[in-house]
């Protein structure tokens, strides 16, 4: 008979043990080496077995170790020591706390997913895992940081294999009073609800976990309670799965019910409500409307609450192709918005931050509503924000892609939480400081023997870990069996072994490895400079094509020829990455260019000093340097089988005639010396600056702190300069038909300019009803190109007005006169023009109202 419900028992602590409880109750031990290290005493098998998850070990062991543990005075003081260290980590003050100047008192942090820990499993991937370290990053460096996500009572999914080969999906139930959790509750002690009025009168209620993530805490709404009908409970089931209409009410769920949750929570702490809102991808849009429906209702008007609510919000897109963006059918979003669920807002000015646009109908697009709503964005890496300012270009039509008000931040990863335990022993036991990321890898003061060494326990540790995977998998796709002994010898520790574990949609290109299969099986078995692989990956559910890349892998992986040489590896996640990317070699990436926002798996692997083997894409377009791994060329054509094939012999090439070679090259002592030289210098260079601790103190400086400003300008004096900044905008819109440029001379240069002379501009412009003080009129000049007449490496200058300011300018026929100069400072082709565009103090960009005049 199945069981209803499961829950797990726990071993009651005694007083001498009650440092676990709080141990336990903070996530800080999913990157606290030290607190892993005390768990693993307890019950080293059971905290290997069940992934190194404490909640779960404590379900495991008997009250009898208990009390042999409390028994232990040496374990009780290490208990209790941790426990200290703790408290002090929790209300000391950290980078954040010595900051100077005016910063945000708290910031809102939105994600449909966090990659946490692999107790709390949340996430699908890249996004979620991103989202975990920068919650753990802001955590160690101070920043007040309050999350919000949903709470999945089934996760992702768990992959097993069918026997031919064909990943299969499982949704294991979680209970949340097996994890790390607590129910948010009123002062009465009952529990918080939030709720959201539907379509048909009905009402979706969700409670709200809390999570502590260090010095942060994660809010997490969830639906499975007994105040929703059947349906409505399965609202937050599962992560990216239903139908269009699930998704919708997750995504309401998660920004209009995310911030009803921070209201809650904020007034059960007494924290202030945050100053600025990040969303973490277009998922948590809707917080916005939430925001400008408290402010209509405040007073302000829609156009105002807009402009108070975009000053305060960052929106950070990951998307680098319009379909992988979250589209809704309009009529759908106006059925859920003509209800009572946000009163005082109306439904078309909704539709119309959606639309592609400008316009209520057609699709509702969620990454267009985040850009919208917020006057900051920005893309993951350098390669990615280029890749966004032309997707969205078409928001800020007339103006070129580089003047669209997206930047870029490039992703990190946290150190703590990747860098393998065997590398920060190393660093502590060479320098005494386990801070892998400021350590001098090339100093003399570090063996290249004892380097050597420390890469290989690292690579035995992913075989031994490879190896129990396997077995176990085997053992469940076949009840009752006996194991084959060679999945005991699969993969060889002292052999070259390169990692690719990600997801699998088709643009990352799973099966390249497998374009020239003879070639690859002379690479896996070659008897002097063998090669292994190892790979992971989970596929969507509904993408079969993504299934069948799997299939074909665990099909060539089963060959007896080459199965102890490459194996798949299922059920990826945050346990088994964190054995991979140490334990790897090389780590391969073979994206179709430029479809890799970042790719922070090559991170992780480069944090423990693997070698990337990449194409030049994400993250590895701006870091790589010639010394810390490969780039795999683009094939410069548009034919996709051409490309394949080019690609695919590039990557083999690299791995027969530079890598495997320089792999197995030995000195005197046995040591591939070449080999450790570039590992010196990935970690040497890359540790610094790949950490998530770099990316949150830019997020703080470049986007964070300037929203702060921005709002807080906004809301004083009972938001005077919001209700200015809006009739502004509303009067310069109107006007702007009437702006242009009339006339624009030359002058200054001799028949054959040189660099040094000075070319002076004049240009005559019509203003229309519009101020000399509402606009910026600018040269714009760069690079020109034989052939092309688009400017490239462009820079902008103001143009001075030539006119008495106090002039009437009311006057629709009149015109203005600005001048300036540019000096000319290198050699080559130049070209300029010259642009009329909005200037206000209070925008963030020119191209904000996405109006502008240009020279013809």
């Amino acid at each position: 008979m199945k069981a209803i419900r499961r829950f797990t028992v726990r071993p009651a602590l005694p007083e001498r043990l009650a440092a676990l409880e709080a141990l336990v109750g903070n996530l800080r031990w999913a990157w606290h080496l030290p607190t892993q290290q005390l768990f693993s005493e307890i019950s080293p098998g059971a905290w290997r077995d069940y992934q190194h998850d404490p909640m779960s070990l404590f379900g495991e062991i008997s009250q009898d170790r208990i009390d042999e543990l409390a028994a232990d005075d040496a374990f009780v003081h290490r208990a209790n020591t941790l426990r200290d260290d703790l408290e002090r980590y929790l209300h000391e003050p950290r980078w954040y706390q010595e900051l100077e100047g005016e910063k945000p008192g708290l910031i809102a942090y939105f994600s449909p997913e966090y990659g946490i820990a692999a107790a709390l499993p949340q996430y699908s991937g890249g996004l979620g895992i991103l989202a975990g370290d920068h919650l753990k990053s802001a955590s160690d460096l101070g920043v007040p940081l309050v999350a919000v996500g949903l709470f999945y009572r089934a996760g992702y999914f768990s992959q097993s294999l069918s026997p031919d080969g064909w990943q299969q999906e499982t949704y294991p139930v979680l209970d949340p009073d097996g994890l790390p959790l607590r129910v948010l509750r009123q002062p009465d002690s009952s529990p918080v609800v939030i709720t959201l009025s539907l379509p048909d009168d009905r009402v979706l209620s969700a409670r709200v976990w809390v999570a502590a993530v260090g010095r942060v805490t994660l809010l997490l709404l969830d639906t499975d309670i007994p105040e929703n009908t059947d349906d409505l409970s399965r609202v937050t089931d599962r992560l990216y799965g239903g139908s269009e209409e699930h998704r919708l009410q997750q995504e309401l769920l998660l920004g209009i019910g995310g911030v009803r949750a921070i209201r809650a929570w904020t007034e059960q702490t007494g924290v202030g409500q945050p100053d600025v809102f990040h969303s973490n991808e277009g998922h948590a849009g809707f917080l916005g409307l939430e925001r400008i429906g408290d402010l209509i209702r405040g007073g302000l008007s829609f156009d105002e609450a807009l402009q108070t609510v975009r000053a305060g919000t960052v929106f950070t897109t990951h998307t680098p192709v319009p379909a992988g963006i979250d589209r809704f059918s309009s009529d759908l979003v106006r059925r859920y918005f003509d209800a009572d669920l946000l009163p005082g807002v109306s439904v078309d000015d909704i539709l119309a931050l959606g639309s592609e646009t400008g316009a209520p109908g057609g699709a509702f697009n969620m990454a267009v509503m985040g850009l919208r709503l917020a006057q900051r964005a920005n893309g993951v890496s350098k390669l990615h924000g280029s890749v966004s300012r032309g997707m969205f270009s078409s928001l800020w039509p007339g103006f070129d892609a580089n003047d669209v008000p997206i930047t870029s931040i490039t992703n990190g990863v946290h150190a703590p939480s990747w860098t393998s335990p065997e590398l920060t022993a190393l660093a502590e036991a060479t320098w005494g400081n386990p801070e892998t990321a400021h350590a001098d890898w090339t100093s003399p003061q570090l063996s290249t023997s004892a380097l050597w060494e420390t890469r290989n326990v690292m690579r035995a540790e992913l075989v031994a870990d490879a190896r129990r995977r396997v077995t176990r998998a085997w053992n469940e796709q076949n009840p009752g069996g006996l194991a084959p002994n060679w999945l005991s010898t699969i993969l060889d520790p002292d052999v070259l072994t390169i990692g690719f574990a990600r997801r699998v949609p088709t643009y990352k290109r799973l099966t390249l490895m497998l374009h020239d299969t003879d070639r690859l099986k002379r690479l896996l078995t070659d008897p002097d400079r063998p090669v292994q692989i190892v790979i992971a990956g989970k596929s969507h559910p509904a993408d079969e094509e993504g299934k069948r890349l799997i299939q074909k892998v665990v099909e060539f992986a089963s060959d007896p020829e080459v199965r102890q040489r490459i194996v798949f590896l299922p059920d990826y996640d945050i346990s088994m990455a964190q054995k991979l990317y140490p334990g790897t070699d090389i780590w391969l990436n073979n994206p179709l260019r430029p479809f890799e926002a970042c790719g922070t798996s090559g991170m992780k692997a480069a944090l423990n000093g693997t070698l990337n083997l990449s194409i030049l894409d994400g993250w590895w377009d701006e870091f790589f340097d010639g010394e810390n791994g490969w780039a795999i060329p683009s094939a410069a054509t548009t034919d996709p089988v051409e490309r394949d094939r080019l690609e695919a012999n590039a990557m083999y090439e690299l791995i027969e005639h530079q890598i495997a070679p320089l792999f197995y090259e030995r000195n005197e002592s046995g040591d591939p010396e070449r080999w450790l030289g570039h590992v010196r210098h990935t970690l040497a260079t890359l540790s610094p600056r790949l950490t998530a601790d770099r990316m949150v103190r830019q997020y703080v400086a470049e986007l964070y702190v300037p929203a702060y400003s921005s709002q807080a300008v906004l809301r004083h004096d009972g938001y005077r300069a919001a209700r200015a900044l809006a009739e502004w905008k509303r009067r310069v819109t109107a006007a702007w038909p009437d702006v242009s440029i009339v006339h624009v001379e030359s002058g200054g240069l001799d028949a054959t300019p040189q660099v040094g002379d000075e070319l002076r501009l004049r240009a005559t412009v019509r203003l229309g009803t519009l101020s000399p003080d509402d606009v910026a009129v600018q040269v714009v000049y760069g690079q020109s190109r034989t052939g092309d007449d688009e400017l490239h490496d462009t820079r902008t200058q103001d143009l001075e007005i030539e006119i008495d300011p106090d002039r009437s300018t009311d006057q629709s026929e009149g015109t203005s006169l600005f001048t300036g100069s540019v000096r000319l400072r290198r050699p080559g082709g130049f070209g300029y023009s010259v642009r009329i565009v909005p200037k206000n103090d209070l925008l963030a960009s020119p191209a904000e109202l996405g109006l502008i005049s240009t020279a013809s």
